[in-house]
């Protein structure tokens, strides 16, 4: 199934809603004013003046009025994509929290069908390094609500121990995405999405090599890129939740250390673990940071000179 979406001034959307209103259908999807369903062809209209055309006549009909969005170049490294990867059915993993000091490495994996694509993209979701923290906290549970997804929260004192027994960051990053993608093909099964899209941290050979030892391992059309939020929605989304989930431990944190946490590996975050030490003790401190991080050193440092 194709799918075609123009961008039209108000006049014309008039135009579109009177051509295809004997045909009319309702849809409660947030974002939609319109939609109508042909014998090969869904048409829905949104807030925004996009106007969707899914279906074998997608192209016909997106003909009559006008010329598809131009496709945005993104300058990428990893694997060759298809063409028409964004308009596809595809699961999504993202992480974040990898160079916090505080707070948990959270990985995400999302399942957005083609047919939800304008929907998610109605809702706000854009590459989440262009959006704020609050307005992601704001966005999250829509997404949730919405869409299959799955994520995964390590908190530092697991991070620690399997840190400390040798595990790197890539090895625990490719393990919590290849167990967030396997949460969502269950979920979703027996559907299968077209692709799997893997935010890459790690070359194919790497990420595989640091899982090896899974008993189920997700190979089936996974494809790696860098910046993969801007390539598909799915991404994007699973980069919105994951964040949103390690937002709402921040807070956890906060209150349990009563300060609040920044975010980050800066000299103030170096500044508030000393704080937190001198309030709650080393064994508190080491169970909410990533203790092998040069700010351990930093924080002691300040400790040992006794700023706070």
């Amino acid at each position: 199934m194709s799918n075609v979406v123009l961008v039209l001034p108000p006049d014309e959307i008039e135009k579109v809603m009177f051509h295809y209103k004997n045909n009319k259908v309702e849809r409660s999807a947030p974002g939609v004013v319109f939609a109508a369903k042909l014998a090969d062809t869904a048409v829905t209209v949104y807030k925004s003046g996009k106007v969707m055309f899914q279906g074998n006549g997608a192209s016909r009909e997106a003909s009559l009025w006008g010329k598809p969005i131009d496709k945005v170049t993104v300058s990428t490294k990893g694997d060759i994509l298809p063409p028409n990867l964004s308009s596809l059915s595809v699961i999504g993993s993202d992480e974040t929290g990898t160079g916090d000091y505080f707070g948990p490495i959270t990985v995400a994996a999302c399942f957005v069908r083609e047919d939800q694509i304008e929907l998610v993209k109605e809702l706000g979701v854009k590459d989440s390094k262009m959006l704020t923290d609050d307005v992601m906290r704001n966005m999250a549970p829509d997404l949730m609500a919405t869409l299959k997804h799955s994520v995964l929260v390590l908190k530092n004192e697991k991070y620690n121990d399997i840190q400390g027994r040798g595990w790197s960051q890539g090895k625990i990053k490719a393990l919590m995405h290849n167990q967030a993608l396997k949460h969502v093909l269950n979920k979703i099964n027996p559907e299968k999405p077209a692709y799997i899209l893997i935010d890459q941290f790690a070359e194919r050979g790497i990420y595989y090599n640091h899982i090896k030892t899974e008993k189920e391992i997700i190979r089936e059309n996974v494809l790696f890129s860098t910046k993969a939020e801007q390539l598909h929605v799915s991404v994007a989304a699973a980069s919105i939740i994951a964040r949103y989930a390690f937002l709402k431990e921040m807070d956890r944190l906060s209150e349990m250390a009563e300060i609040t946490i920044p975010k980050g590996a800066s000299s103030k975050v170096d500044e508030i673990a000393a704080k937190i030490y001198f309030k709650h003790g080393e064994a508190f401190l080491k169970s909410i940071t990533k203790w092998h991080f040069a700010n351990t050193q930093k924080a002691m440092k300040l400790v040992n000179k006794r700023k706070f």
